[in-house]
């Protein structure tokens, strides 16, 4: 099935979701459908107009009662905040963030062969912040110990940094989902959270 891009009142880009999800909050009038032409429709204009279409773009739910397409596109109705724009301090974000890359040597690594690196250690100072850390593999660790890159005759190849999310494009393809044309329009804006249900 497919993915829904959710926005927020103000028709901000805030969310991609699950065609799950998306149908659930349509259903209890929490969300409309918003089509190209930024039209609006709730549950009942949605199913009347899926039993009208020939073809979706994202496909059909169908029961022995009825079709309905799944929709593209679709905006709360009660909720125009949008979602903080910092990532958060997390290991995983830490890893995305340098691209699973060791600061030091440049090379690729999965996970479990890559370390975070305090580039001015904890026993000298050294925060665990994003100004600090650094993704290293397992030698470049070992090599640099306890001291500071340029002691330990190591140059680093990306400085420590706090990410800069450029927009809806960028956190897509970071988790690998594929930008529809009908949200293409939407995806300019900065504010975007990935939440994807499992189900």
């Amino acid at each position: 099935m497919s993915e829904v891009l959710v926005l927020n009142r103000n028709y901000y880009a805030i969310q991609i979701t699950s065609w799950r999800r998306a149908l659930g909050l349509l259903y209890v009038e929490h969300a409309e459908v918003i089509d190209e032409e930024y039209r609006a429709y709730n549950f009942a204009d949605w199913l009347e107009i899926s039993r009208m279409m020939e073809n979706s773009p994202s496909g059909f739910v169908r029961t022995p009662s009825l079709k309905i397409a799944i929709p593209e596109v679709i905006a709360l109705k009660f909720y125009d905040k949008l979602p903080a724009s910092e990532a958060k301090f997390t290991r995983k974000n830490i890893y995305e963030h340098y691209s699973y890359r060791c600061c030091y040597c440049g090379k690729k690594f999965p996970t479990n062969a890559l370390n975070l690196d305090h580039v001015v250690p904890r026993s000298r100072g050294g925060r665990t912040s994003w100004d600090n850390i650094v993704t290293s593999c397992v030698r470049c660790n070992i090599k640099k110990s306890n001291c500071l890159p340029s002691e330990a005759g190591m140059k680093m190849l990306v400085s420590p940094s706090k990410p800069k999310w450029s927009g809806a494009l960028s956190l897509a393809l970071r988790a690998n989902i594929r930008i529809k044309t009908s949200w293409q329009k939407f995806v300019d804006n900065v504010y975007w959270n990935i939440e994807l249900d499992r189900d």
